[in-house]
């Protein structure tokens, strides 16, 4: 079972190309753990960054990543994965002008799956995700 303190380990090692941002994230906090969801944010920033950039190559690894997650979290990290990665993707792109559905195709089945119960919570189409 996937448990909190391993999520950002797992997200570095699918994008690699994180590991400065998430130094720069580590100094701020200067040898404390950061808090869990400010630090998915960042991730979830530097995803937006890289389709920006048109640098998708850890796509692949990133949402096989948020589909383990998902899948083999416990429930705390069943919603960071929901409502840390998947709607902070929806909430970033958004507001940088981005359709966040360009990252749709990327997402494997169960990841889908919240993607949509997100985009039907926020449209008034369910009580809640």
């Amino acid at each position: 079972m996937i448990t909190n303190e391993q999520i950002m380990p797992l997200l570095l090692q699918a994008s690699p190309s994180f590991s400065g941002p998430w130094e720069e994230h580590l100094k701020d906090w200067q040898g404390e753990i950061p808090p869990l969801y400010p630090s998915i944010g960042l991730f979830a920033h530097h995803v937006v960054a890289l389709w920006a950039r048109g640098k998708t190559e850890d796509f692949p690894r990133i949402f096989d990543v948020v589909e383990d997650l998902h899948l083999k979290g416990d429930e705390k990290v069943r919603e960071a994965a929901t409502i840390g990665v998947l709607e902070s993707l929806q909430n970033i792109s958004g507001n940088r002008g981005l359709d966040p559905e360009v990252f749709f195709p990327f997402l494997k089945p169960e990841s889908a799956r919240w993607w949509i119960r997100l985009n039907d919570f926020w449209q008034g189409k369910r009580p809640r995700v």
